[in-house]
């Protein structure tokens, strides 16, 4: 009897999409970083940075997201439930295993004082 397998093969530009949205989920994340933190790699690449970063190495993920937290977050935290929504939410929609989720801490998030007083 011979099975009938099917091969899915998902593009970076997806990939990254999914781990902006699953970080974006996390209380305390603010925001992706706008800045490219790789001078080199902007160069190289046409697209505009989204503050993530992802990689298919010998058929595994790794996955690199530069985020914005909330002044009043705890900051280990946000980053470790950020490497964990994000490893769950990929590895379930595309059935691949993320070997590795960086988060990078890119900026800290102050509202400012004319919106807090309301002005």
């Amino acid at each position: 009897m011979q099975e009938n397998k099917t091969q899915l093969s998902v593009s970076t530009a997806v990939l990254e999409k999914m781990a902006q949205i699953a970080a974006l989920e996390v209380e305390g994340v603010t925001g992706l970083s706008k800045k490219a933190i790789d001078i080199k790699g902007t160069f190289r690449t046409k697209s505009a940075f989204k503050g993530v970063k992802a990689e298919s190495i010998n058929g595994a993920i790794e996955i690199t997201v530069y985020i914005c937290v909330d002044k009043n977050a705890k900051v280990r935290e946000v980053a470790e439930a950020v490497q964990s929504n994000v490893k769950d939410k990929i590895q379930t929609m595309t059935g691949t295993a993320v070997t590795k989720v960086n988060v990078s801490i890119a900026d800290i998030y102050f509202e400012d004082e004319s919106e807090a007083s309301g002005e």
